[in-house]
């Protein structure tokens, strides 16, 4: 078994230290960026010199490979599509998926690397415990992005390496890239969507795809009319903010009804559920989940995790939080922990 890894490389401070720190351990480190969408964040040519100058000043080769096509095809339409059905997604999710830890990891096979690595802060280790390799929470609380991970295929988890797991203060990474000279030391995270840098998300929509204004009624859960608006896809459920409406109390998106083209609004005490169910599973530490068991669950990459039980039904996971959990979004992801084990994860149904 031979110690080359593929680096995925955005041109950050991440997957340079990354690189730096994989070369430090005696692997074979080949660097790659992946040109996913014209202009986005984590791919453009600013990021492409960035993460070649880096692989240059440590002395390893860079690749860059178009994989624009298929980004289009696995990640923003699946984007599209959600907004399209009034669903809210998370479209890291799928590029991790089928991008990074889809055609990166065949690309990987392809130049003859047993691993891939990513700057991702997460960690992989094998468990006695459950006789299999486990996705496990970063050391770094804070930054933990094991939440957008879940949907990696189980059997890759024993491939993966994430150089950062164990550091807790990304303070300790830009002083390590100061240290070793490399020259994007202070350069700024990146928070927004790649492929919506400037945060605009349905004006990347309207042009992007068939979904344009449409002027529809704004209702409460008893279906009298309050306003209007212009569009679902520019709301989002537990949204208060650019209702429009003038009302005693303040008023919060609980859903939709897309057959009536209708916004549906409410107090924030019907923005509470205790039940869920979440499809399009992919479970990790476990082949089937056959009887009720206790976890904590992450609903939001921001929020946070909150008790529940949960059991499989064929393709589906039914889950009963200990207490209600407030503006449950379908379309986002739910992932369940057991400890700081990843169990598992789907997406919101409803």
């Amino acid at each position: 078994m031979n110690n080359k890894v593929l680096l995925g490389m955005s041109g950050g401070v991440d997957s340079s230290v990354s690189a730096l720190l994989l070369k430090n351990q005696g692997y074979e480190v080949i660097g790659t960026t992946l040109e996913l969408f014209t202009g986005s964040s984590c791919c453009n040519i600013n990021t492409y010199l960035d993460a070649k100058n880096v692989c240059n000043s440590i002395g390893i080769p860079h690749f860059t490979y178009n994989y624009q096509k298929e980004f289009r095809n696995y990640v923003i339409e699946d984007f599209i599509n959600c907004y399209a059905n009034c669903k809210t997604p998370n479209p890291c999710i799928e590029c991790n998926k089928y991008m990074k830890f889809g055609l990166m990891w065949e690309k990987a096979k392809e130049l003859d690397c047993n691993y891939i690595a990513t700057g991702h802060y997460a960690k992989t280790q094998y468990c006695k415990e459950y006789g299999r390799w486990v996705l496990k929470k970063s050391s770094n609380v804070k930054k933990d992005q094991s939440y957008v991970l879940w949907n990696i295929p189980k059997e890759l988890i024993e491939h993966v390496i994430f150089p950062l797991a164990n550091f807790e203060n990304k303070e300790e990474i830009r002083e390590i890239a100061r240290n070793n000279h490399l020259n994007v030391a202070n350069k700024p995270d990146s928070e927004d969507i790649c492929f919506v840098p400037d945060g605009n998300y349905t004006q990347f929509l309207e042009n992007n795809s068939n979904i344009k204004p449409k002027e529809g009624n704004i209702v409460n859960s008893r279906g009298k009319i309050l306003g209007k608006h212009s569009g679902l896809y520019h709301y989002t459920i537990g949204q208060r903010k650019g209702l429009g409406i003038s009302n005693s109390v303040p008023l919060f998106v609980l859903g939709f009804n897309k057959d009536k083209n209708e916004v549906i609004v409410g107090e924030e005490s019907e923005l509470y559920k205790k039940e869920i169910i979440v499809s399009d599973i992919n479970l990790l530490l476990m082949d089937e989940i056959k009887d009720w068991i206790e976890v904590e669950v992450k609903t939001r990459y921001t929020s946070k995790v909150a008790t529940a039980k949960i059991i499989q039904d064929n393709n589906k996971i039914k889950v009963i939080f200990k207490e209600p959990q407030r503006a449950i979004t379908p379309g986002q992801s739910a992932v369940f922990y057991i400890g700081d084990i990843v169990l598992g994860g789907g997406k919101i149904e409803c």
